[in-house]
């Protein structure tokens, strides 16, 4: 990291403000190098973090743009170097311009992630916070995103870094009496050990408690639209969606393949499959089609089975009412209300958790379906910042709760100190590894994969 880096931030759309970042120990000098303040003075004259007036110049020295400019000395910026940020208007050959005109300069072309990897190799943020940066970017809903800032404000951290602590005050305090006995320290007491212990296991399940609702908030639920042929799956789909993306006919088997869109249902980010007709097939790709319908259903946490409403149960439905039952989630669907009626909730039976009634061209009972899914998948009780939405996170937090009831069962069972030292480590090393403080390098370098340029 002893080099500079600089990169468009806003992407190569045009856009009203486009944004170069520049962060190394010569980010203001070759900021200074292709900025102009308007009074006069140098760039690095001015204070950190206010805007300055000037003119940006490209790499033969000619102005491309009146904009602003700022700067931030080390260590108090995002990456903690000296960092500098151009805001120029937001047009693609204006940013690039820029952007050789700092090559020239002297900077490299950053990498994806590159700034927040910074952030955190200069302890500016835990592997936590840096997660959350990229989540903050996705997020797809308004829970989704308050997690997320949350979560880059240190609320998870916080939490983690409490049982940490006590964790750590335990195993210093433990491995000072074993390798100091002739010193007058306070001998450990097994009953302080064992609250010690039985407080972090059960912060830890708090926390892993909240991380299956946490990982539905940023990843969304898999949900398959399944139905005979012509039951109104696709006009649904479309409905959902609020626009044609499925090809709508009255010929049955229109729909030959799984197609799959998101959709934000009831405040539910909902990873809609729609389906092929479930019937007997009448050739090779629709047999094709019905063995993946078949199959999304299974692997659906939320299947949405569509009768159509106008026409009583045939025997195709009994395959459709079969599937739903055996989900671990089903919401039967009574479509096409918009027509005279012959078919009721009470003709599926049971099984389902909900029956919405609805017609997907006029819209009429869309919202019930909404509001059905909502309450299959509420938000996570926790704040907002405490959620665990991360696999990767929530795996470490297993280790550490496994490790921590581990050096629990020792103590119970009268084994030597210690083995229950030996447990307290090894949790101690799995929230290491959580937040960022032991993690090994091939993780780092797989977290800040998904980020894009800028960021």
């Amino acid at each position: 990291m002893n080099d500079t880096i600089a990169a468009i931030a806003t992407g190569t759309a045009v856009t009203a403000i486009g944004i170069v970042r520049i962060s190394g120990p010569e980010a203001i000098a070759a900021a200074e190098r292709v900025f102009s303040p308007a009074d006069g003075k140098r760039l690095s004259a001015h204070a950190d973090r206010k805007l300055v007036y000037g003119t940006l110049s490209g790499r033969r020295g000619a102005a491309i743009d009146i904009c602003l400019a700022t700067i931030s000395r080390a260590p108090h910026s995002y990456t903690g170097e000296d960092t500098a940020e151009l805001q120029c208007h937001g047009s693609p050959a204006v940013l690039r311009e820029a952007l050789d005109a700092l090559f020239a300069a002297g900077a490299r072309q950053a990498l994806p992630g590159e700034f927040t990897r910074r952030a955190f190799l200069n302890g500016r943020m835990d592997l936590v916070q840096a997660e959350a940066v990229i989540d903050i970017i996705e997020a797809e809903t308004a829970a989704g995103a308050e997690n997320a800032v949350g979560q880059l404000g240190g609320a998870l951290s916080r939490r983690i870094g409490a049982v940490y602590s006590s964790l750590l005050d335990l195993e210093a305090h433990f491995g000072a009496v074993l390798d100091y006995p002739d010193e007058d320290i306070e001998p450990f007491e097994a009953e302080e050990c064992r609250i010690a212990l039985s407080s972090a296991a059960e912060e830890l399940r708090r926390i892993l408690g909240t991380f299956e609702r946490g990982r539905i908030l940023r990843e969304g639920v898999r949900a398959a639209l399944i139905g005979r042929p012509n039951a109104g799956k696709s006009s649904l789909m479309n409905a959902l969606l609020g626009y044609e993306r499925a090809i709508v006919t009255n010929m049955p088997g229109t729909t030959r393949d799984t197609i799959e869109e998101k959709a934000v249902l009831g405040g539910v980010t909902v990873r809609l499959t729609d389906t092929a007709g479930l019937r007997e097939a009448e050739g090779e790709a629709e047999r094709l089609g019905v063995e993946r319908a078949r199959s999304a259903a299974e692997g659906a946490e939320l299947v949405i089975a569509v009768f159509d409403g106008s026409a009583p149960l045939t025997e195709e439905d009994e395959e459709t009412l079969a599937a739903a039952r055996a989900a671990k989630r089903a919401i039967a669907v009574i479509s096409k209300r918009d027509l005279p009626a012959a078919l009721s909730a009470a003709d599926l039976g049971g099984g389902f958790n909900a029956v919405v009634e609805l017609s997907s061209r006029t819209l009429e009972g869309v919202d019930g379906l909404c509001a059905a899914i909502a309450r299959l998948f509420p938000s996570p009780a926790a704040p907002a910042g405490e959620i665990l939405t991360n696999a990767r996170q929530a795996e470490a937090a297993r280790r550490a709760l496994g490790s921590v009831e581990a050096a629990l069962d020792a103590l119970t069972s009268g084994l030597t100190p210690d083995a229950v030292l030996t447990g307290a480590e090894d949790a101690l090393s799995a929230l290491g590894e959580l937040t960022g403080r032991t993690v090994r390098e091939d993780v780092v370098d797989r977290i800040f994969e998904r980020y894009c340029v800028g960021k």
